[in-house]
C-alpha cells in the first residue's frame, strides 16, 4: 500500500504526518512532500505556478520520482491538500483508488468567503512584515469575526504571520485561494475512487456545508464531522484518526 499525505495552506509535510501517520497500517509506504513555496520547498513563482492544477501537477512528479506512479494509490489531503487530492483523483493521471478529504474548504468557485481572509494576511505581510501584520490583523474585523465562530480557528489564522519566511511566502496565501477546486457537481461526480469527506464543527475556514457538498457530489463516498478544535485540538485529531483508520481498514 502507498499513500500520498498533502498538506494544508501554510503548513508543511509535518501536519498529515503527525496527525495521520498513525492511522495507516503498518508498513505502508508514505510519500508526503512539500507543496511550492511551503517546508523545504524553496520555489516561489508567479500566480500560474500555484493553481491547484500547477500543484498537482508537481505532485504527481513526487510520486513518480518516487516509483509509485503505476501503482494503487490512497491520497489524503487536509484542506488545500484535499483540493489537490481532488484535482488528482478528478484527473485520473495517478491510479488513486482511495481518497480522503480533511476538512475541505475549497468549492466550485474561486476565492469563497470563507478563504477570502487569506489574500488579506498576504498584502498584511507584504506591507508590514510578520510582526506588525499579526497585530494588525489581530485588531480587525476578520480576526474578530473568526473568533466569534471559532477562537481556535481565529488563532490558527494568526499562525500564518508566524510561519517559516511568511513575508517571503504571502504569494500562496494571495493565490491559491483563488483557485477553484472542482468545475460543478458533475466533476465531482466522475471520480471513481473511494472516497471519505471529513469535516470539523465550528470552523470558519473548513465549513461544514463545503464538505457536505463534495460528500454529496461525490460517488457514494463516506462522510463523517468531528468536533471542533475549541473542544481539544488532540480530541478532534484523534477521531480523525479514528474515523481514517476505520475506513481504510473496510478494504
Amino acid at each position: 500500500m502507498t499513500v500520498l499525505l498533502l498538506h494544508g495552506l501554510g503548513g508543511d509535510r509535518s501536519q498529515p504526518l503527525g496527525l495521520l501517520r498513525a492511522a495507516l497500517p503498518a508498513g505502508v509506504e508514505v510519500i508526503a512532500p512539500d507543496v511550492r513555496a511551503h517546508g523545504a520547498s524553496d520555489l516561489l513563482g508567479s500566480a500560474g505556478d500555484f493553481s491547484l492544477d500547477s500543484l498537482a501537477d508537481e505532485v504527481t512528479e513526487e510520486v513518480v520520482r518516487a516509483g509509485a506512479a503505476h501503482k494503487p494509490l490512497t491520497v489524503l489531503g487536509i484542506s488545500m491538500g484535499a483540493a489537490i487530492a481532488l484535482r488528482l483523483a478528478s484527473r485520473k493521471v495517478l491510479p488513486i483508488d482511495r481518497a480522503v478529504f480533511v476538512r475541505p474548504a475549497f468549492t466550485a468557485e474561486p476565492l469563497p468567503e470563507n478563504l477570502s481572509v487569506f489574500p488579506v494576511i498576504a498584502q498584511l505581510l507584504h506591507d508590514h512584515g510578520a510582526k506588525r501584520g499579526e497585530r494588525m490583523f489581530r485588531a480587525s474585523g476578520l480576526f474578530q469575526r473568526a473568533a466569534d465562530v471559532s477562537p481556535a480557528s481565529a488563532e490558527a489564522l494568526v499562525g500564518q504571520f508566524r510561519a517559516d519566511r511568511a513575508a517571503e511566502r504571502a504569494v500562496r496565501l494571495a493565490e491559491i485561494p483563488r483557485n477553484s477546486a472542482y468545475r460543478d457537481s458533475g466533476e465531482l461526480a466522475g471520480v471513481i475512487a473511494r472516497t471519505l469527506v471529513i469535516a470539523a464543527e465550528s470552523d470558519p475556514v473548513h465549513p461544514i456545508a463545503v464538505a457536505e457538498q463534495w460528500a454529496r457530489s461525490l460517488p457514494d463516498a463516506a462522510f463523517e464531522r468531528v468536533p471542533a478544535r475549541d473542544e481539544g485540538l488532540a480530541r478532534q485529531q484523534e477521531q480523525i484518526r479514528g474515523h481514517v483508520r476505520g475506513w481504510l481498514a473496510q478494504r
